[in-house]
């Protein structure tokens, strides 16, 4: 039987505080071209998932511990959709092909993900242009943005 303790999820949340990311995970596929991959990732509030797409495969996210903002993104980077996962919403799945981004709210955050493999590293292509990358000067920006983002805005245009 695979589960996942409490004392994996701290452990799990105090890696990730540890780390440059500040993002740890813990995967129960047994290899990365498994094709589903189910894996428990802790996000600190300070780590940057940039705006991306996964073409081959939809992802679902369930909350373990804390809660996260899920946006997704039209082409141009207005939001289209947003939720608080672990407040208004238990479950998110995000399409194929959907530009989404996610926020941990709170320190400890571990979220659960589940999506088709083989792992894939992400391409450049499905990398959001209109977003910073990951060593910008205004990540830090972008992350107080995804907070506050409601469906209408964009980055590009915000002020």
């Amino acid at each position: 039987m695979k589960q996942i303790s409490s004392s994996q999820l701290h452990e799990l949340a105090a890696q990730a505080q540890r780390s440059p990311r500040r993002r740890a995970n813990l995967n129960l596929h047994p290899v990365l071209d498994d094709p589903i991959q189910r894996l428990a990732i802790a996000m600190e509030p300070d780590t940057y998932v940039r705006p991306h797409r996964h073409p081959h495969t939809w992802e679902l996210l369930y909350p373990l511990k804390g809660r996260f903002v899920v946006l997704h993104f039209d082409e141009q980077g207005v939001v289209t959709d947003r939720c608080v996962l672990g407040e208004e919403a238990a479950v998110v799945e995000t399409p194929a092909g959907q530009w989404h981004a996610v926020l941990s709210l709170d320190e400890g955050g571990v979220i659960f993900e589940v999506k088709h493999g083989p792992y894939q590293p992400l391409l450049e292509v499905d990398q959001a242009s209109w977003s910073p990358a990951a060593d910008a000067s205004d990540v830090e920006t972008m992350l107080a943005w995804y907070e506050q983002a409601l469906v209408g805005d964009s980055f590009a245009k915000r002020g």
